[in-house]
Formats: C-alpha cells, sequence, structure tokens
C-alpha cells in the first residue's frame, strides 16, 4: 500500500515537470518584441533595447493569478532594487491568462508595479527559448512556459539559465548569477 501511495506522489510531481533543455549558458539569447504591462499600462517590450542599457533578468512563469507563479512575482518584486542597483532590466513573461497581464502586472500581491510583465500566447517566446511546459503523457505540446529564469548579458550570451517548477529560489539565483557577472566585470 505504501508503495502504490509513493508511486502515486512520484506520477503526480512528474506530470508537471518542466522540460530541462533551456538555452545552455554561453549560447546567444534571441531577440523578441512582445506586448508588456508595467503598473497596468501597456508598452512594447523590446529585448534588443533592453539589453543595449545593461544585463536582462528575464522569467518565464507558467500563468498569473495562479499560487506559485503569485509567489515568484511578489519575490521579484520585493528584490526589483536589487536588481536596478546591479543595472539589471527585469521582465516577466508567460503564456497563461494573458488577458490579465494588466491587473497582474499592477496588483500589490504579485508585481506591484515594480517590473513588467510581457504576454507570450502560445508560448513562441518560451519556445525560443527552449522553456515551453512539458508535461508527462500529454503529447501535444502545452502552450505555457516551464518556470524558467535567466540572466543575459548585454552582448546576448545567456549567463544563467535556471529551471525550477519550485518558485522561491529563482530571485536568489538570478541575482547571485547578475552579481558575479558585475564582479567580473569589474576586474
Amino acid at each position: 500500500m505504501n508503495r502504490l501511495i509513493a508511486l502515486a506522489v512520484l506520477a503526480a510531481t512528474a506530470a508537471a515537470t518542466p522540460a530541462l533543455a533551456d538555452l545552455a549558458v554561453g549560447s546567444k539569447a534571441p531577440d523578441f518584441t512582445a506586448p508588456a504591462y508595467l503598473a497596468g499600462k501597456p508598452f512594447t517590450f523590446n529585448m534588443t533595447a533592453a539589453r543595449k542599457k545593461g544585463p536582462v533578468v528575464m522569467y518565464f512563469f507558467p500563468s498569473a493569478y495562479t499560487g506559485g507563479c503569485n509567489l515568484e512575482a511578489h519575490l521579484f518584486s520585493e528584490a526589483a532594487d536589487d536588481f536596478k542597483a546591479q543595472g539589471a532590466t527585469l521582465i516577466g513573461i508567460t503564456a497563461g491568462k494573458v488577458e490579465r497581464l494588466a491587473e497582474f502586472s499592477a496588483d500589490t500581491a504579485t508585481c506591484g508595479g515594480k517590473f513588467p510583465v510581457a504576454a507570450d500566447p502560445g508560448a513562441k517566446i518560451a519556445k525560443s527559448y527552449d522553456s515551453p511546459m512539458k508535461m508527462a503523457g500529454i503529447k501535444a505540446p502545452v502552450d505555457l512556459s516551464a518556470r524558467t529564469s535567466y540572466v543575459i548579458a548585454p552582448d546576448g550570451t545567456v549567463l544563467l539559465a535556471y529551471d525550477n517548477l519550485k518558485a522561491d529560489d529563482h530571485v536568489n539565483q538570478t541575482l547571485g548569477a547578475l552579481k558575479a557577472w558585475k564582479a567580473k566585470q569589474k576586474k
């Protein structure tokens, strides 16, 4: 009986495991434009323009207004000033519930207007970053992104690709990689 319970838990955990085929560190990150919102106001996010200002910290999340995604957005919003202090542009990207992104971007329980979120209908941007959600047992692609964070240098080089369904360590991983890169730049 305990073995059946353990197998059921293992199967449920694996059912929504994201793919681990993110862009490799050292590869070139694709440029893109996407409709985005900052504090509820629409604009077009342009990766090329963002990189001209400095490094970009970009995180994909499966869907607005879900438990893990709300937590992750809130944690990034709490650290937004730390990313700015490092000269980085911070952006979240999702294919899920894109019709609610204006609200999500301004909500104090999530982004709090501190960084933009971009819409990725059909997970096209996520797919270009090798970060679409893969679900075990489902042959057709799911049009959501995995929970994957990237740090991208101004020249477009991927400095970090961090893929973890748990939302609580993405800020630490990205901020740590950004600080390490900045320290190397000072030498």
